[in-house]
């Protein structure tokens, strides 16, 4: 669970950005403007912000995207059968303690998350991609949204999609974080220290879409891919 202030130095922000500009979109690798790694079925990133480009808002505020930050800017919009936000990307490597989430890796490391996989332990952000929701507050409360540990997200980055869990909550005033393994399978930099994506990230999590165990990384993907097919109109 992230309880810090997340504040970097301004050469941590370089290093940052000039990761973020350095990692090309995946359209680079296929020439094509399409994810190299999506089949032909699979929704498109073109497809599903199509569907969040107008919001209706359920969030009572908006969100600051850093603690840093002087102004909330970001607020959670709200569908029939899911949630989304836009944001950038904080990296989270709470949890499990691995070669690259530990204390020398991340100096904020927490050997904690929100919730557990289904042996009783912290997750492990460095191998399960996950998103973090704020904790419930006065903007807005994920539980009142059917969302929980382990609900479904699909997180779009440029031409990029992938698919994980709710699997960590965060500061009540901040939105925008994801794990390890979700920020290096959308091709952004995943150092905790240095890393993520400064904007351009968006998060669409779905209603009532808890899987079992949360650590299944197949069950995420195969429910994620049925419901986004779902959330544009394809079934």
């Amino acid at each position: 669970m992230r309880t810090r202030m997340l504040a970097l130095t301004s050469a941590a922000c370089g290093a940052a950005l000039l990761g973020a500009a350095a990692l090309p979109a995946s359209a680079s690798a296929s020439g094509s403007g399409q994810d190299a790694e999506a089949g032909p079925d699979e929704v498109t990133a073109a497809e599903l912000l199509a569907e969040v480009r107008g919001c209706s808002r359920i969030s009572k505020g908006k969100y600051r995207t850093d603690s840093g930050s002087a102004k909330a800017t970001v607020p959670v919009c709200g569908t029939r059968n899911a949630v989304f936000w836009k944001a950038d990307m904080d990296i989270d490597c709470d949890g499990r303690k691995t070669r690259a989430c530990n204390r020398k890796t991340d100096p904020y490391f927490l050997p904690e998350t929100a919730f557990q996989s289904s042996r009783g332990e912290p997750l492990d952000s460095a191998a399960l991609p996950h998103v973090v929701v704020p904790g419930p507050g006065k903007v807005w409360d994920y539980r009142k949204s059917g969302l929980t540990g382990g609900s479904v997200v699909a997180v779009v980055y440029r031409d990029r999609v992938r698919y994980g869990v709710i699997g960590d909550t965060g500061p009540t005033g901040i939105i925008g974080e994801a794990s390890y393994a979700m920020a290096k399978s959308l091709g952004i930099d995943p150092d905790p220290s240095t890393g993520g994506a400064e904007s351009g990230v968006t998060y669409i999590a779905f209603k009532d879409s808890r899987i079992s165990p949360i650590e299944s990384r197949a069950r995420a993907q195969s429910r994620g891919a049925a419901l986004a097919r779902e959330f544009v109109g394809r079934s």
